[in-house]
């Protein structure tokens, strides 16, 4: 199972460390945060423990108008479900029984500057991409006009080539060879690289290149949100190749389905800008115009007006 450590959280978001250092180790598993006001309350019917415990406001001046011993009552309590960790929002000042019950349990207690909902939706964002169910596929990602496309096929039947003359075109590498899918919702689905790979494209017979020492740092993005599946295949004489009538195809990736199109690829033929046309007709349908609607439209208007 994924986790976040702690202390790795700590260090993405500059937390101030005030108790419980020597917990940093600890893991989350859970890609959200919960704020515990029920819990400070006695109400631990829905208690999210195995969650990052957000105190913002609300919660420490609650904890605060309580008497010490009850205050130390409550955090005892929260502390008995064992969470990974606390932090509190706003810069503000801590409760002291808090702060010494979490140091003594080895639960680490952090604080940060940032306001509470600030705060909660860039860790809510951030644990997402971290816990994020993955699979690493053989293919190559790119970003082309701000669309993520998946480019996938045989070996050696011209991706990595194909992405160059993209790159060239003022689109956007995203990975090659490895390309690693993320599940961030059951409609999101991210492409990303593997670290080892980041801005590298393999081309036969030049080998590696770094795409940002050669095009620029326009060339490279860390992720996108795939829109697109496109599978280069073989040229096939015989096959259909206009799909006006056709179904639309899926590929499921992580139960994430997502458009698929298949491109076959003959000497001369620019595949790179059927790349670029297959991008823009997708973008053009999400605002809800489709080119083949139009067309029987058309056809439908002269057989009228030919009665």
């Amino acid at each position: 199972m994924k986790f976040v450590e702690v202390g790795e959280m700590a260090r993405q978001f500059e937390l101030e460390v005030v108790a419980g250092a020597s917990g940093l180790g600890r893991r989350v598993f859970k890609s959200r945060s919960h704020r515990p006001g029920l819990e400070l309350a006695g109400f631990f019917d829905f208690f999210q423990h195995e969650r990052v415990q957000v105190f913002g406001l609300k919660e420490m001046h609650y904890l605060k108008s309580l008497p010490e011993e009850e205050q130390e009552a409550r955090v005892r309590n929260l502390l008995a479900h064992d969470p990974p960790c606390f932090v509190v929002t706003t810069g503000q000042e801590i409760a002291p029984p808090l702060e010494r019950c979490c140091q003594e349990a080895d639960i680490p207690l952090m604080r940060t500057k940032e306001k509470t909902y600030e705060f909660i939706d860039k860790l809510d964002a951030y644990l997402a991409r971290a816990l994020a169910p993955e699979i690493a596929i053989h293919g190559v990602c790119l970003n082309v006009s701000g669309i993520g496309i998946l480019l996938r096929g045989k070996s050696g039947i011209g991706k990595s080539e194909v992405a160059h003359t993209l790159i060239r075109r003022g689109h956007r590498l995203v990975a090659d060879d490895i390309v690693v899918l993320k599940k961030l919702s059951s409609r999101t689905l991210i492409g990303t690289h593997n670290k080892t790979s980041r801005e590298f494209l393999a081309l036969r017979s030049i080998g590696l290149i770094n795409v940002v020492r050669m095009y620029g740092r326009r060339a490279f993005q860390d992720e996108t949100r795939i829109a697109l599946d496109i599978e280069l295949t073989r040229w096939e004489e015989h096959a259909l190749n206009n799909e006006l009538e056709m179904e639309p195809k899926h590929s499921n990736y992580l139960d994430v389905l997502i458009p698929q199109i298949e491109i076959q690829l003959t000497p001369g033929r620019d595949v790179a800008g059927l790349i670029e046309a297959a991008a823009n007709s997708w973008y053009l349908r999400q605002q809800g115009y489709s080119a083949a609607e139009e067309f029987m439209r058309r056809v439908e208007e002269d057989l009228e007006a030919n009665r």
